[in-house]
């Protein structure tokens, strides 16, 4: 079979179409061409399975998104059980079909749109279609509602990879999160579709005419209109609340995270720091609040007051800091930069959270912010590692041995 893939391979060899060819070839078999002399440095990994490697980490919150879409639809027209059990209402084969006709046509719709102009692009400037877009494929659909019209992902997804990347030069070139940009795009453009009540109300149920009686607010929906909440800490850090497809089990979350650092794709330097900020930003607002400085009245009460270390079980902060934060191209490069890097991105992300009136979310906006700021950290970093080595060289004592080494050191430092 393979030999037969190469025989094709090498009769469209140079033609348009190659670079096309080439991706779908390369996806199961390793490329004919490899190195075979100099300097190179030989591994196991590469791109595609580093790039696999992460859709292996979102997979369970992909299938796990599913089960709850189909658990908060029906729990929204039936009323949520009072006894809940893990098998009979939330591992049911309706709710999971439910999740399959409406989180799967998200995915088919990213990876259709986003590789399409992957390909062609590739077609266009003649070079191989790039690995990137498959981790930024499965990021889509995981982090908008689960009733975002297709149409209008497919708007977003498009403007993302030509805007977000493309233009940039591809993967690798990119200075924003392609994931983040579309988020981005979407939240701006659609403002109404990314929150609101119609987060968890399937279309089905709006056209029964029984859309006014479901309340499908999130957690963080619910505190910004200075209300409460109904959902104890196991339900949010389990994910059995309302949210985005693939953001809601911090439990998987947190299994993702440590599955990537284990593999060394991911940095734990960004998580922790991030988690650190996220943290004293927190504390910061709960000890405004302990004070008495904010009146209760204020519109900012009721989220300053929630409890700092549960900012990270509600909205899209943990799945932020853990899947996005962490990307390699748009996040700090020396391992001094990724502790301020993921420092302000937990720091940012809480304070837009609770001041920010339209949507009650700030990860994505910290995210993309810092991706902007990354480079001049790793800038100061380098520049700062310089001048010390610098200082250290000067105050040195050096014990030359000859004084051809005398005289070597003097041009040196002439």
């Amino acid at each position: 079979m393979k030999e037969k893939l190469h025989q094709i391979k090498l009769k469209y060899q140079g033609k348009k179409m190659a670079p096309a060819f080439n991706a779908l070839h390369t996806f199961l078999y390793t490329p004919n061409e490899t190195t075979h002399s100099g300097g190179h440095i030989r591994g196991a990994d590469d791109l595609k399975r580093t790039m696999n490697t992460v859709i292996l980490a979102l997979v369970p919150c992909l299938l796990f998104g599913m089960f709850n879409a189909g658990y908060q639809h029906y729990s929204a027209i039936n009323g949520f059980p009072e006894s809940f059990s893990l098998f009979d209402h939330f591992l049911t084969w309706d709710n999971f079909w439910v999740g399959v006709t409406t989180v799967l046509p998200l995915v088919v719709v990213s990876y259709g749109i986003g590789l399409g102009i992957e390909f062609l692009f590739a077609v266009i400037k003649g070079h191989e279609v790039e690995e990137g877009y498959l981790v930024t494929g499965m990021l889509v659909p995981l982090i908008v509602p689960v009733d975002t019209p297709l149409w209008m992902l497919a708007i977003a997804v498009a403007f993302g990879v030509v805007i977000g990347k493309e233009v940039f030069g591809g993967t690798g070139m990119n200075i924003l999160n392609p994931a983040l940009t579309i988020r981005a795009f979407l939240f701006f453009a659609y403002p109404t579709w990314m929150s609101g009540d119609k987060v968890w109300v399937h279309e089905a149920v709006e056209r029964a005419g029984t859309a006014d009686a479901i309340s499908g607010e999130t957690v963080l929906g619910s505190l910004a209109a200075g209300s409460d909440y109904s959902y104890s800490l196991a339900d949010m850090f389990y994910g059995f609340i309302p949210g985005s497809v693939g953001e809601t089990s911090t439990l998987l979350i947190l299994l993702g995270g440590l599955f990537l650092i284990f593999s060394k794709i991911a940095s734990w330097r960004i998580m922790v720091s991030a988690v650190v900020g996220a943290l004293a930003m927190g504390l910061i607002f709960n000890g405004i609040v302990d004070a008495g400085w904010l009146p209760e009245y204020s519109k900012f009460y009721t989220l300053m007051s929630f409890p700092y270390w549960q900012h990270l079980l509600v909205g899209g902060l943990a799945f932020g800091i853990v899947f996005m934060a962490t990307d390699p191209v748009t996040g700090s490069q020396t391992n001094k930069g990724k502790w301020y890097y993921g420092f302000f991105i937990g720091f940012l992300s809480v304070m837009i959270r609770v001041f920010n009136p339209g949507y009650p979310e700030g990860v994505f906006l910290a995210i993309l912010l810092m991706n902007v700021f990354a480079p001049t950290i790793d800038h100061y970093v380098v520049r700062g590692n310089i001048k010390k080595r610098l200082k250290r060289f000067k105050t040195a004592t050096i014990y030359p041995k000859s004084s051809d080494e005398v005289d070597s050191l003097k041009t040196e430092t002439a």
